[in-house]
């Protein structure tokens, strides 16, 4: 009896993993199709995203101050404070940033699968800076996934130098920001706790867009439809700070690799959402790219081994 129920405890402890894997992914792929529908109403990138983050801010502060008050940490290192304030401008500022502003550009069914490459190019990063070995089937992985970016990207670029290159290089920007956010938040995030150091993070990239937006608008831009503001709040709470606790949630569960592989259905969630909501469409060629970077990036995240 007792094996019994240890294992019905186990099973649902996995259980619980994987809906927050799913949920968690859901909630990150339904973001791009939000922005695009915001900016039916002809709102900017900048204006957008500060509205996002002003939604945000007030989540993340009580993030910092119920993992302070519940664990009472030791006060945080110069160091450590600087590097947080670094990573979180790259990691959640920059990012979304150049990430919003791609969508002005591209669908939100490419700019999905563009910002889905982000564990190949941690993986090309830790091995440049961390010095941390390549498999040659995690290389095979990497030509597979950027190849299938290519194929996805070339039925939309007529001429090279149109929009859609102009919008695949921003979200490729985000891809790497939020990249280099990831290798190097390791060991601060160690240090700090995750907690503490996502809801820091956070803050910290929610005032610089909040700054970002006072240097370059006026306040009355902000001035907008009712529901943009709904959009914009729903953006925050389902597809910003849940999203964020629940894979974390995930990967401590079940583990980061099956958690990659529920991720993956991400791509295949924001194409089908931007195909209903969006009237957005993918040729056969798209579709084989898709998957080559589903594929690949799915063989780059369960290979890779835990710092």
């Amino acid at each position: 009896m007792h094996i019994t129920v240890k294992s019905f405890a186990q099973k649902h402890y996995v259980m619980i993993g994987t809906l927050c894997a799913f949920l968690g992914a859901v909630g990150f792929s339904v973001k791009s199709v939000l922005i695009k529908l915001a900016y039916l109403q002809a709102i900017d990138a900048v204006s957008l995203l500060v509205l996002r983050m002003m939604f945000s801010l007030p989540f993340f502060l009580f993030i910092v101050a119920w993992s302070t008050y519940r664990k009472n940490p030791a006060p945080i290192a110069t160091r450590d404070r600087w590097a947080i304030t670094v990573l979180g401008l790259l990691g959640y500022y920059l990012a979304s940033l150049l990430d919003f502003m791609g969508l002005t550009y591209i669908s939100a069914s490419l700019e999905r699968l563009v910002l889905f490459l982000y564990p190949t190019l941690v993986v090309i990063l830790a091995a440049v800076f961390l010095r941390k070995p390549i498999r040659t089937s995690t290389v095979v992985a990497l030509a597979l996934s950027y190849i299938g970016v290519a194929m996805a990207i070339t039925q939309d670029v007529e001429p090279l130098s149109g929009p859609v290159v102009i919008g695949t290089a921003l979200v490729f920007g985000s891809m790497v920001s939020y990249a280099l956010y990831l290798v190097g938040s390791g060991e601060v995030l160690a240090r700090v706790g995750a907690m503490r150091f996502t809801g820091l993070a956070m803050t910290v990239s929610c005032v610089a867009a909040l700054i970002h937006f006072g240097l370059t608008h006026r306040l009355a831009e902000l001035a907008q439809p009712m529901n943009v503001y709904g959009v914009a709040l729903i953006m925050a709470i389902f597809s910003t700070v849940l999203p964020s606790i629940l894979v974390s949630v995930a990967i401590r569960r079940i583990g980061a690799g099956a958690a990659a592989m529920i991720g993956s259905i991400g791509p295949i969630i924001t194409i089908a959402l931007a195909t209903m909501l969006l009237n957005e469409s993918m040729t056969l060629l798209q579709l084989i790219g898709g998957g080559l970077v589903i594929g690949g990036v799915l063989v780059v995240s369960l290979q890779a081994k835990p710092a």
